[in-house]
């Protein structure tokens, strides 16, 4: 058979249209990891849209809230050290006195803050605290308490605010800022090329960073000319970026400890394998046990998520950790199915899901991201996303 001319396929394409290009699926990577190995399981999408730059386990992402378990695996080990006390004032730390303006006689500690007990709220934001502000200013604005529960109350409201304070804390006591900190106690330790705010990480990782995207296309996070942030802490608009005259403890939220950790899915997942030695290389055995058990339960009307409604995503919670599958009244957190009980955490922002999550019984789990997950996603069976759902079941089947 003759081969078309080219003006017969331009006739062809102008009479019947060019077939239509396969839709590129959104960013995902898969790690699974076993107490001993790691497998990549799935990498699909472009990690950067405009270059078309494939993603992989390796590549660095704004993990969000996973951040927060990553973030007490270094106040453990400074527990472990004597550095800190989980059930101290955290005002004896800090210098100054903290307290609920409503409840004066109620001590918060590091336990309270980290199991989010310590009747703080966000309050439109206002965890977002800019350089040049202190936290002790922040935290004397009414809008960021409970006004009718007190800390050590048994009331739960999952508050990044708690986290601005864990840093502060833990730059108050050590006299170290909290992204070189955490450097020092965790990230280094366990070799992971990671960060919080892009600040530590290797000009390779940075290079390798997954750019965010939100449903409808355009960037949210991490575009590649913000990688590493000229300033790579929130400031003021057209304020200096002058981090020299900083003193540690002044503002813990300025490395963003509840949410600002990019890591890969590789060294996620690493992470995970740490949970599933029991912390064996970097915490001790009671320092696991504290994490990992719950530190309160859900009973149908004893806490809101952060959506500021208690619609059963949160049924129990360690310090810094989510324990999910477990049932209860009102509980929608069995993402792996009924009856399957897993620890570790969740992560939601700039159109990503991410979730770090382990059979502490088999020591075998999860590390993954998904982006541009649109704000509307339909819930699945559970209150996670059928994104992530899907996801779940796609790698397991």
């Amino acid at each position: 058979m003759a081969r078309p001319t080219l003006l017969f396929t331009l006739l062809l394409l102008a009479l019947f249209g060019a077939a239509p290009l396969r839709a590129e699926p959104p960013a995902t990577v898969v790690v699974a990891f076993s107490r001993t190995t790691l497998k990549p399981v799935l990498a699909e999408g472009e990690a950067d849209r405009a270059s078309h730059r494939r993603v992989a386990a390796t590549d660095p992402v704004r993990v969000a809230s996973i951040s927060k378990l990553v973030t007490t695996l270094g106040v453990l080990r400074l527990v472990d050290r004597h550095r800190l006390s989980l059930d101290r004032d955290v005002s004896d730390y800090l210098g100054w006195r903290l307290r609920h303006p409503a409840y004066p006689d109620r001590p918060i500690t590091l336990r309270l803050l980290l199991s989010h007990q310590s009747g703080l709220i966000d309050g439109d934001d206002l965890y977002l605290v800019p350089l040049g502000t202190s936290l002790k200013a922040r935290l004397a604005d009414p809008r960021v308490w409970d006004r009718t529960h007190a800390p050590g109350s048994g009331w739960f409201h999952y508050t990044n605010l708690n986290f601005p304070v864990v840093a502060g804390v833990m730059e108050a006591a050590t006299g170290t800022r909290f992204d070189r900190l955490m450097r020092r106690l965790v990230l280094r330790p366990l070799r992971l090329d990671a960060c919080f705010n892009w600040q530590g990480c290797s000009d390779g990782a940075i290079a390798r960073g997954v750019v965010l995207y939100r449903a409808t296309g355009e960037v949210a996070k991490d575009d590649p000319a913000s990688r590493p942030p000229a300033c790579p802490v929130l400031a003021p608009p057209g304020a200096p970026c002058d981090l020299s005259a900083y003193r540690p403890g002044d503002n813990g939220a300025l490395f963003s400890p509840q949410g600002g950790l990019r890591v890969s899915m590789i060294d996620l997942a690493r992470i995970g394998q740490l949970l599933a030695r029991r912390g064996h290389g970097l915490l001790s055995p009671r320092a696991y046990a504290e994490m990992t058990r719950p530190h309160w339960r859900f009973n149908g009307h004893n806490g809101l998520g952060e959506s500021g409604e208690p619609d059963g995503f949160f049924c129990a919670y360690g310090l810094g950790l989510q324990l999910i599958g477990g049932g209860g009244p009102g509980c929608r957190d069995a993402l792996f199915g009924s009856g399957q009980r897993r620890i570790g955490h969740s992560g939601s922002a700039y159109g990503l899901r991410s979730g770090l999550w382990l059979d502490p019984q088999r020591g075998r789990g999860l590390a993954f991201f998904t982006s541009a997950v649109p704000d509307s996603e339909p819930t699945g069976a559970s209150m996670f996303t059928a994104r992530e759902e899907a996801l779940v079941e796609r790698v397991r089947g």
